[in-house]
């Protein structure tokens, strides 16, 4: 069993309320286009014409050199944060995603990472947890590297 686990909400209205980024700029405000703008608190893709913040985020508690930083997306108002067991929209509307695990280092562990056909994101997801050298994985867009979610043992 596994839960996927969107942003905190503490971190989350912290942006919504112009706390600064990763980068420590305040988060950029747009409208959403519909689909491709997805939401990494509710896990849903912000509705269009909806306000939505542009912001860098990094994944990690501290920098090291496999911490990637890079941009997501959020609701501008504030959003129920994802809890369900379902598979949740923004990890249902590309045909595939990169998929890889972490160590309790929040390294890479070598040979987890793949591209995954949506369809096959739980067998994957399953396969990668198998190993014993991995914590937590997590999800990405496999077109652009964006972060979508994380990935922990239930």
């Amino acid at each position: 069993m596994f839960k996927i686990t969107a942003l905190p909400t503490d971190e989350v209205r912290a942006l919504q309320s112009g706390h600064p980024d990763a980068y420590g700029i305040t988060p950029e405000r747009a409208v959403s286009t519909g689909a491709g703008n997805p939401c990494r608190h509710c896990l849903q893709n912000i509705p269009e014409g909806e306000d939505m913040l542009i912001l860098a985020h990094r994944p990690f508690l501290e920098t090291q050199p496999y911490a990637e930083t890079g941009p997501i997306f959020l609701c501008a108002a504030p959003c129920e944060r994802y809890e369900g067991t379902e598979m949740p929209e923004i990890l249902t509307t590309s045909p595939d995603y990169l998929i890889k695990g972490y160590g309790t280092d929040d390294r890479i562990v070598y040979g987890t990472g793949a591209i995954t056909p949506t369809g096959q994101i739980d067998a994957k997801i399953r396969d990668i947890f198998a190993r014993p050298d991995v914590a937590y994985i997590h999800i990405r867009s496999s077109r652009n590297n964006c972060y979508q979610a994380r990935i922990d043992r239930a």
